[in-house]
């Protein structure tokens, strides 16, 4: 059992992804319920990059075609965003990674937290069907780039055997 994430946070983006992304997946390996094991890896993230203001996870409700709030880390957050809306909704509607340079130049951005300059929705996506998104924002412009995107993408597929 892990007790602790070990990261040294002066490395490079990619390092730290690549450090952490076994040390995930080794904490969640025993583990059975779905909101412990998304709750720590919450915790990793967010406490892995000093540029990432909120970091957290949305549920996907197919019969209300609503993302409901999950466990998260930051600012207190919206409880409910309708699919096709903000970047949330939006990437539930692809069924795509969202990466947002400039949150102010999204159409339909919701503003949970005005400090808030760039964000990366990535959908869980299981059985064709979204289960949840990751969603991550930044106080940063231009903060997630094709390197978050891969991780995270790899992050997702390699937890989705847990929704």
């Amino acid at each position: 059992m892990i007790s602790e994430i070990a990261v040294n946070k002066n490395l490079s983006k990619e390092k730290i992804y690549r450090a952490i992304l076994p040390q995930i997946r080794e904490l969640i390996r025993d583990e059975s319920d779905l909101i412990a094991n998304i709750a720590n890896i919450v915790s990793v993230l967010k406490y892995s990059f000093c540029k990432f203001l909120w970091v957290g996870f949305y549920f996907y409700d197919r019969d209300k075609k609503e993302l409901v709030l999950g466990p998260f880390q930051g600012k207190i957050a919206c409880t409910r965003i309708r699919s096709g809306q903000g970047v949330c909704g939006s990437a539930v509607e692809r069924k795509e990674t969202i990466l947002v340079e400039d949150v102010d130049k999204f159409p339909g951005h919701i503003y949970c937290d005005s400090n808030s300059k760039s964000e990366i929705v990535v959908p869980v996506i299981k059985d064709n069907e979204v289960k949840a998104v990751l969603d991550i924002d930044s106080g940063d412009l231009n903060a997630f780039d094709k390197t978050d995107k891969n991780y995270l993408e790899e992050l997702i597929k390699d937890i989705s055997y847990i929704f």
